[in-house]
């Protein structure tokens, strides 16, 4: 699983983080290093979430956490 964090800076200052691959991943941070945390958290429970909720059970789980 290897997720791509845009980040873009908003006209009031404020850090946008977005990971395309999970729909709703949309955050804000005061500095972009934030903006990029809350984002990979905000996606590892929406991951979680939705296995939580499926009737699928993986064998297993691989994670690629690579510095950024």
């Amino acid at each position: 699983m290897h997720w791509n964090i845009e980040t873009e800076r908003e006209d009031d200052g404020r850090w946008i983080a977005e990971i395309a691959a999970v729909p709703g991943v949309i955050v804000y941070g005061a500095t972009e290093d934030e903006a990029k945390r809350k984002a990979y958290a905000l996606a590892l429970r929406v991951i979680a979430d939705d296995v939580e909720n499926s009737k699928n059970v993986p064998r297993s789980i691989t994670l690629d956490c690579a510095p950024a």
